[in-house]
């Protein structure tokens, strides 16, 4: 059969800036799990199409019109491309199927456009969808999560298409792989609050590496483990395995507990380039940090000492936080997190609105408090979009410190503490990229900041005292998905919000089985 795969890492880019964003960065957000997806699909006998679109032309371009079946893997804010996308496959007798972080926080919704949901997936799952062995209009899943994704030489095909330039690596290419899922936190807003960490194979792991190492000497390894090193002693094992000279570069997410001082040599022995710790709040998720039950003033001191630390071993550091949370009251959350950023200007701070992703507590508590604005389309589950009510924070206060914090870090004053603390050129060079790229955020979140003050309609919304979409939100939309929009109108656009244990009931099995 022909087999297509379509991994979607953005929307179509419109402007020069968002041409140069889509090329050099989000080009590298493709998924290992497509990628599997072709391997096993080759494996079993198909003609295998494998492609990603990261924002040029129109996605069905890359792919030839003859497809027996499409698997899209899409994250939410990329879900109505998705949709448009199986309408027009569908329209030609192909059948889709639909996975990835989306499908699995909400299966419902994807049930309208799709002909299957996959939840979880190994190789078999996919051959028995291939094989057409499930009802149409399916919620379906793997018993559990694959054990071990395909080797990186089996696989190449794929990260040449996605990641390099014509085939070949080309500065800020990275190559994505995978040493184990889960993670041992139950982070309420995350998707793997309930996915109980587990290492895949070692040896295949050190496979990859020396195959790395081989064939694409010097091209960074992106680890997309949502906590690594987690055994962090067997990990460090494996990668020493490789001759010293010899070893990739590599990035990682991992916690701050896990990134003890003790442990740091290792890391910079093994070439680890980037680490992207959550340090989240600086009242809540102290566990994660490594500071026990520390919070405040206490926890940054902390937090501030552990990242100097870091940097004296590792060339590029980011720390995620998450602003808007029930924990977060009054300007404390924004003034420490100010401070933060001065005290580590080699520290890239990342900062996300708090999204209440299906799938996870924190939306079933968000969505059984009402407090989900259920007409934002998934397009706007995304920075700099709100598309909650926040317990203590009006819309106005809230972007209004948020824009503060965001524009301390794209400030020129930033960006030269940031140079002149930084000795890796190419540690430079992404803290100006991301500087340039972040930017335009920060004006998106002024327009929003403005048009709230401005437009009574608009703040009635984002409120929570009106239900009409506001017409900004609309011509976004519309112009977001392009051609397209007229395959789901904004009309249509309404997600079907429903809960994690009513969605998990719609999986049905195999048939026969």
């Amino acid at each position: 059969m022909n087999v297509g795969i379509l991994d979607l890492l953005t929307a179509k880019a419109q402007t020069a800036l968002d041409y140069a964003d889509c090329l050099v960065v989000r080009k590298q957000y493709a998924s290992l799990t497509p990628q599997a997806i072709a391997v096993w699909c080759r494996e079993l006998g198909h003609h295998v199409y494998y492609a990603t679109y990261f924002g040029f032309g129109d996605p069905r371009a890359r792919l030839p019109n003859d497809l027996d079946v499409i698997f899209i893997s899409a994250h939410t804010p990329r879900a109505p491309l998705a949709y448009a996308l199986s309408k027009a496959y569908r329209l030609a007798r192909t059948r889709t199927v639909i996975g990835g972080p989306h499908a699995k926080a909400y299966p419902r919704d994807c049930l309208r456009y799709f002909d299957l949901v996959v939840l979880e997936c190994d190789k078999d799952l996919i051959a028995n969808i291939i094989d057409n062995q499930f009802e149409p209009k399916s919620v379906v899943s793997s018993a559990r999560p694959y054990q071990d994704a395909p080797l990186l030489e089996e696989r190449v095909a794929e990260v040449k298409a996605s990641t390099f330039f014509m085939g070949r690596p080309y500065p800020g290419s990275s190559i994505p792989m995978l040493a184990s899922m889960g993670c041992p936190y139950t982070c309420n807003f995350c998707t793997d609050w309930n996915n109980p960490y587990r290492p895949l194979s070692n040896e295949r792991l050190l496979a990859d590496l020396r195959y790395a190492a081989k064939m694409f000497p010097g091209t960074m390894l992106a680890f997309d483990d949502p906590n690594f090193g987690v055994r962090f002693d067997e990990m460090m094992s494996v990668m020493e395995m490789v001759p010293a000279g010899k070893r990739s570069p590599y990035g990682i997410e991992s916690s701050l507990s896990n990134l003890r001082p003790s442990r740091l040599q290792r890391l910079q022995d093994t070439n680890c380039f980037a680490v992207a710790p959550g340090v989240e709040s600086w009242t809540d998720y102290s566990n994660k940090a490594g500071v026990g039950k520390a919070a405040g003033q206490a926890k940054l001191e902390q937090v501030i000492a552990h990242f100097h630390t870091l940097h004296e071993h590792i060339p590029y550091l980011q720390a995620n936080f998450i602003f808007g949370l029930d924990t977060d009251v009054g300007d404390d959350p924004f003034e420490l997190t100010k401070e933060f950023i001065r005290r580590t200007p080699f520290v890239w701070t990342y900062i996300n609105i708090p999204f209440a992703f299906g799938g996870t507590p924190l939306y079933d508590d968000f969505l059984s408090q009402g407090r989900i604005l259920t007409k934002m389309p998934f397009t706007f589950y995304i920075l700099p979009y709100l598309t909650l009510l926040l317990e203590n924070y009006d819309p106005v206060t809230y972007y209004q410190k948020v824009l503060e914090v965001y524009s301390l870090i794209t400030s020129g004053e930033m960006l030269r503490q940031r140079f002149g603390s930084l000795m890796h050129p190419f540690a430079k060079y992404t803290n100006y990229i991301r500087t340039l790229f972040t930017r335009p955020i920060a004006k998106q979140m002024r327009a929003i900041l403005h048009r709230l003050k401005t437009d009574k309609a608009f703040y009635a919304f984002h409120a929570g005292e009106s239900q009409a979409l506001p017409d900004v939100y609309v011509r976004l939309y519309q112009a977001q998905l392009g051609r397209y929009a007229e395959l789901v109108p904004v009309e249509d656009s309404q997600p079907v919000l429903a809960s994690e244990r009513a969605a998990s009931l719609l999986v049905n099995p195999v048939f026969g089985s």
